[in-house]
């Protein structure tokens, strides 16, 4: 079955791009498209979508407020965010509110068809060295004192799968962690996913953001 997409963006020439592009490939198509966050969710509450194309600055709503409203729904379709600069506020507000990664305007056709597909079949698109470059330049704006409750379900993790936790928050990949670990690379997976499914968390970029808020990570270091 085709992925479904929407597009949301107020440039119709961008959005034309991307459906061209979109409409040549067998395991894709866009079922909707939208000028704003707002319509955006006026046309999820009857067309079904698996993924979203959104733009951050957009009028009456913009894609950071649309994308939490959307994530907030009844299985949500997932959301990439589409940005003009990589170390971008609104790409670092957007993984908080619940996006599953972000792409430059642009990218590459290539990529972005990678990016649409590792997105539907549950992956972040968004390496963790990256998103943690993010978060140590917008950390000053991350909640102080309310994460104590989170923070509670980080020590229900073993002191393995803590390590682990540790070394995804600081942006290494799996094969690096199996290195400084000792450990194969199919463990350090079976690590991430327990640790993904204990803290409920969605994927690695979430588990990078979590270190941060409960203080595990500080911004410009390393482990708390």
């Amino acid at each position: 079955m085709a992925i479904r997409v929407m597009l949301v963006d107020d440039q119709v020439l961008l959005r034309t791009g991307f459906r061209m592009v979109l409409a040549a490939q067998p395991d894709m198509e866009v079922v909707a498209e939208a000028g704003d966050g707002a319509e955006a969710i006026e046309i999820l509450a009857s067309t079904s979508v698996d993924v979203v194309l959104m733009d951050v600055r957009m009028p009456r709503l913009d894609g950071v407020e649309a994308t939490r409203r959307i994530r907030a729904l009844t299985d949500p379709p997932k959301v990439l965010i589409l940005t003009t600069f990589d170390l971008d506020e609104y790409a670092f507000s957007g993984l908080k509110a619940g996006a599953s990664g972000f792409m430059l305007k642009d990218v590459p056709p290539g990529e972005l068809l990678s990016a649409i597909r590792s997105v539907h079949s549950g992956d972040a698109v968004v390496a963790p060295s990256t998103t943690r470059r993010l978060l140590d330049r917008f950390s000053p704006l991350l909640p102080s004192g309310k994460e104590e409750p989170r923070l509670g379900h980080v020590q229900k993790l073993t002191e393995r799968e803590r390590e682990v936790m540790l070394l995804v928050a600081q942006g290494l990949s799996n094969g690096e962690i199996a290195g400084r670990l000792v450990l194969s690379e199919a463990t350090v997976k079976t690590h991430v996913g327990r640790i993904l499914t204990k803290l409920a968390l969605r994927d690695r970029v979430q588990v990078v953001v979590l270190a941060y808020e409960t203080g595990l990570v500080r911004a410009g270091g390393g482990a708390a």
